[in-house]
């Protein structure tokens, strides 16, 4: 049986109630797309990428967070590879739909910022995970 430390309990079960927030996301995605929302092209795409992310990345934030139990990392090192993936999973979702806001909007504002970031984010947290996983 694998036994989680209380921090890492208390994280999956927090992440866990945020699919009702991704829930809502695809509720109004599904607006959007049938028009009861106006959008451009534009923003139906970021709107849309947006939420595939916040999906896909939770998912793999609490792969991410478990599998982190079975590292010997410590400290910052453990942090960020058990939740640099769930950073990104704010920050790249936060990113496509807050940069598309805006009636008529055709490029992305100045939140597209957060885009990187949360790329940096998930590309630290799968990398530092690995690197823990292969030391054992």
């Amino acid at each position: 049986m694998l036994e989680l430390t209380e921090a890492a309990r208390t994280t999956a079960g927090a992440v866990a109630l945020t699919v009702v927030a991704i829930e809502s996301g695809g509720w109004f995605l599904t607006r959007v797309v049938t028009g009861r929302v106006p959008a451009t092209d534009f923003q139906r795409a970021f709107y849309r990428a947006g939420h595939a992310h916040a999906g896909v990345l939770v998912t793999l934030g609490l792969v991410c967070l478990l599998l982190g139990e079975a590292t010997t990392l410590t400290g910052a090192w453990r942090w960020l590879a058990q939740t640099g993936v769930l950073v990104a999973a704010v920050l790249l979702p936060a990113g496509f739909f807050l940069s598309a806001l805006g009636e008529g909007r055709t490029r992305p504002n100045r939140l597209v910022v957060l885009l990187p970031l949360g790329a940096v984010a998930l590309a630290a947290g799968v990398v530092t995970l690995g690197v823990g996983l292969l030391r054992g």
